[in-house]
């Protein structure tokens, strides 16, 4: 019986201690201001519980298993703090935690190798997701952003249309192409490094996402560190100084907070020759806290942004000229003037209310209005020779090409050879000549390409607890977009005026005019011309998410629903669309297009199952229907109200995508591999080019385009030491076409467009491009890094890391692939090589280069809450030149044309390229007080 009792006592004493609830909570205070900080994440890694402080700075963890463990307190820019712990059915009270700044972590997110002029290219090849990534922590995704960015890496191999970006819950990317206008908050770096990341489909708490995640910027003014910042930095980049200051006052005692960042950017010329650069940015952040549970906050930031832009070239002219060379420019009284200038100034006004219902639900409704213009500047010449100095007739390969000669005339050749480089700029002063005696009949004229936009956002986002392990998330959104679109004279350059006209119309016939409604117009400095429309868009829609977290799983469901409608109503009566009202077939330049209106939805779902504190195993899936961007919903939107659906099929892009990864995490190694896949279908894809021979201005229309994307991706980090890291990312994917696309080319109504088969419309059926197992153009498909750091304890780092970057091609001709490259009328052209027509059709793979980068940097603390830092970065130390994207011209589009213009071995219409940077500095000095 004695024996008995003990073991029923043991037994009784275990499971009390089983059951036992083992709570560790505290108070987190800011070791300067002494202030309670919120958002401080808590855990115990072991066994996966975390936890956050609230407003006053508490925090608490339910549910911990007895023996010891060690409490984590993270925030970005203070020092981690571990807590050993050895818990036993009790409550252990950590009491007050002092949150110090962690001063070797001031790195400034703008020495990322990501600047306005690669986030904001016009063209698709130079697309960039860098941004989307500056917010994570994931190694291997902050090696995408900060060391394959300059190569035009895309993770996934997809374009950045794929996340979203959002200012406080509020989506920023644009209903026209469907991307975010990073230079919308450019020069304000300091400002916008509250950021929330979600990776590809995991959740979000304020959007469904898209593949490739989303990026929340906060800019509510009490979540500021209290304090002030003034930095100067230096580069040879895109722009060559950078003074920016910040205030944020912190909340104060009357519930008020601000926050204030300004910022100016200049260069003469950044890296490429002629690129000037000029932005000047403001931000402020007004929040006034009610009462415990309501807040308002009002943001509004205005980032004026004007640079010169840089052109791809054929390899015959970096050849002759350099990496550097850029022909939009030349000097006029011996200053730099760049003909091609991208101006953007689209000031943001935003308001939101934040609304605690109750301690476990939140409610943020939010309003932002957003207006201004864009410009993008460029010659144009009623009368005489194109002007760019790259312009065909002006190249050696002019004179060498079989495309347009008989046989090579080397003697022409040489000279031109020489004259391209001696100079090879635009002659301003030739410009003015031609145009001082010109009148009302202005031979040239510099003009703008203007969008000016005016866009509504609403939206309200709900988050609430249902149970300790049950979270709801939903938000509904509406958007509407007004646009105006037309072309804007800046400069007659000596001239009265200029004739409103199209000088490759046919006089006789009326199609000339650029509006009929105003025919033989003089159009003066400040007028609307060529081209004048309206663009209307709506969005409206939201999604709903549930996320579940226990002890061992985590896994989360979530579906989104929107509505979309764009719709184009003419200004202008274009003489080559007059329109026909008796065949509505054939289209029209005035007036309002038929309405096009998309449905599209997106459901998705992920688990995390956690093997142990060390080992998760994720899992995501989803499947997204999205509608057409306003861009390729209309064929040629600045000549005619054509829809893409009227001359082909248009139809809401599908992806399906899941990811597995595998995660350790320990005190010394962390690393995530990942497989992942993306099916893409009916996507759809324009282009503009003229046709070799005539003056035809051609819209290649790409639809039903299917693409497969799959690939593996692993990062790691090593903390061999206390002060030494090792990191390495690598990505290994394949991005093909998986399907045959259709092509339809439209172009002006005319006798030229119909002796080539166009219809009535100006609409001609190519049939299927054979596009099927050729390489999606999406930056190097390989990558490999590897690198150290050096973190000292008196506040000083260095860091070195290697690049390899494998896979990169062209960017392949649709039209090229069709059956008329071979044949014309169903007749093989004479002398049809088929062994020749292979190699022609060839997809061209880059090189694969190596970069080596460097980064360093130093803090010092000068009294009390006053710092001064240092930070340094040299990318590309070994000046490589590589190229990071290009396309193949549509010029020479069967086989006869390209097969004479590749003979001579220096093509006229040859592909294009983009080369990356050659050896570049980033400099940064700051003083935070």
């Amino acid at each position: 019986m004695r024996n008995f009792t003990i073991t029923m006592l043991l037994f009784l004493s275990g499971l009390l201690g089983l059951n036992a609830q083992n709570v560790v909570k505290g108070v987190v205070i800011n070791s300067d201001s002494e202030k309670p900080m919120q958002g401080v994440s808590v855990s115990v890694k072991e066994v996966n519980i975390s936890s956050s402080t609230n407003a006053s700075g508490t925090f608490t963890l339910n549910g911990l298993p007895n023996g010891r463990q060690i409490v984590t307190v993270i925030l970005n820019g203070y020092e981690t703090q571990n807590f050993p712990v050895e818990l036993s059915g009790k409550t252990v009270d950590l009491g007050t935690i002092f949150m110090y700044e962690d001063l070797s972590e001031d790195q400034d997110l703008s020495t990322i190798t990501i600047t306005d002029d690669e986030l904001s290219s016009d063209e698709s090849a130079a697309d960039n997701i860098s941004g989307l990534l500056q917010a994570s922590r994931d190694i291997y995704l902050r090696t995408a952003a900060f060391e394959w960015s300059s190569s035009f890496y895309r993770v996934r191999g997809l374009d950045s249309e794929n996340g979203k970006v959002l200012i406080n819950g509020i989506e920023m990317n644009k209903l026209y192409n469907g991307r975010p206008q990073w230079s919308n908050w450019g020069g304000l770096n300091d400002v916008v490094r509250n950021q929330e990341f979600s990776n590809g489909l995991t959740p979000s708490n304020y959007t469904f996402g898209g593949v490739l995640g989303s990026t929340n910027i906060n800019t509510r003014a009490s979540e500021y560190r209290e304090g002030a910042r003034i930095s100067y930095a230096s580069s040879n980049r895109s722009y060559n100084h950078r003074l920016m200051a910040m205030y944020a006052s912190g909340l104060m005692e009357n519930g008020w907070a601000i926050t204030a960042s300004g910022s100016k950017r200049y260069a003469d010329e950044g890296f490429v020759d002629g690129t000037l650069y000029n932005a000047h940015s403001i931000f402020i952040s007004l929040e006034k806290q009610i009462n415990d549970k309501h807040s308002l906050n009002f943001t509004t930031i205005q980032a004026q942004n004007r640079r010169g832009k840089s052109a791809a070239n054929t390899q015959e002219v970096y050849d002759i000229k350099g990496i550097k060379y850029n022909p939009y420019w030349g000097y006029q009284n011996g200053k730099i003037r760049n003909s091609r200038v991208k101006r953007v100034d689209e000031p943001i006004i935003m308001l939101n209310h934040y609304w605690n219902i109750g301690e476990n639900t939140t409610l943020n409704t939010g309003v932002a209005y957003q207006f201004g213009e864009i410009g993008n500047s460029r010659l144009d010449f009623n009368g005489g020779s194109d002007p760019s100095p790259t312009y065909w007739r002006n190249l050696p390969s002019a004179h060498l090409s079989l495309l347009v000669n008989d046989a090579p005339d080397f003697e022409k050749a040489y000279k031109s050879l020489i004259k391209f480089q001696n100079d090879g700029q635009i002659n301003w002063t030739d410009l003015y000549a031609a145009n001082e005696k010109s009148g009302d009949n202005g031979r040239f004229a510099l003009y703008e390409d203007r969008n000016d936009d005016k866009q509504l956002t609403v939206n309200t986002i709900l988050n609430t607890e249902l149970t300790e392990n049950i979270t709801l998330n939903g938000s509904l959104e509406y958007r509407r977009l007004d646009s105006e679109n037309f072309a804007y004279i800046l400069d007659l350059m000596g001239a009265t005026g200029y004739l409103d006209i199209n000088k490759f119309g046919d006089p006789s016939k009326n199609n000339f005019q650029n509006d009929l409604l105003n025919p033989n117009r003089i159009a003066r400095k400040g007028d609307r011309f060529k081209y004048n429309y309206n663009l209307e868009s709506e969005v409206y829609g939201g999604f709903t998410q549930l996320q579940f977290k226990y002890n061992k799983v985590d896994f989360y469901l979530a579906g989104s629903a929107h509505n979309t409608t764009h719709q184009r109503e003419g200004l202008y009566q274009n003489g080559v669309f007059p329109g026909n009202s008796s065949d509505p077939e054939v289209p029209n330049s005035l007036g309002k297009s038929k309405k096009l209106d998309f449905f599209s939805y997106g459901t998705k779902a992920g688990l995390t199952y956690k093997i142990s504190g060390r080992h998760l195993l994720d899992f995501n899936g989803g499947y997204i229907t999205k509608a057409p961007s306003i861009r390729n919903s209309f064929a040629n939107s600045r000549s005619n109200n054509l829809t893409v659906a009227d001359a082909s099929f248009l139809e809401n892009e599908k992806i399906m995508s899941f990811d597995a990864s595998y995660i350790l995490r320990t005190p010394f190694i962390t690393s995530r591999l990942t497989g992942y896949y993306t099916g893409i279908q009916d996507a759809t894809d324009i282009a503009f080019f003229f046709i070799s021979g005539n003056n035809l201005f051609i819209q290649e229309i790409v639809t039903g385009i299917d693409k497969k994307h799959l690939g593996a991706e692993l990062g790691i980090e090593a903390q061999i030491t206390p002060t030494i890291k090792l990191k390495a990312a690598a990505n290994i994917g394949q991005y093909t076409y998986d399907n045959n696309p259709n092509v339809v080319l439209t172009s002006e109504i005319s006798k030229e467009s119909s002796n080539l088969g166009f219809d009535k419309r100006g609409v001609k059926d190519y049939g299927k491009a054979s596009l099927k197992d050729y390489k999606v153009a999406s930056g190097p498909q390989k990558a490999y890094s590897f690198g150290f750091e050096y973190r000292d304890p008196d506040y000083w780092f260095v860091g070195v890391t290697g690049n390899y970057l494998d896979e990169a091609y062209i960017d392949p001709s649709p039209i090229k692939r069709t059956e008329s490259f071979v044949a014309d009328d169903g007749q093989l052209f004479p002398g049809f090589d088929p062994v020749l027509a292979r190699e022609l059709l060839a997809q061209e793979k880059f090189d694969s280069y190596f970069t080596l980068n460097a980064i360093g940097g130093k803090t010092w603390k000068v009294g009390d809450n006053k710092y001064i830092g240092v930070f340094a970065s040299i990318s590309n130390i070994l000046d490589k030149e590589y190229k990071t994207g290009g396309y193949e011209q549509g010029r020479t589009a069967n086989y006869e044309l390209e097969r004479n213009d590749q003979a001579s071995g220096s093509p006229l219409f040859g592909s294009k390229y983009w080369y990356g940077r050659g050896a570049t500095y980033f400099l940064n000095i700051n003083y935070r007080f």
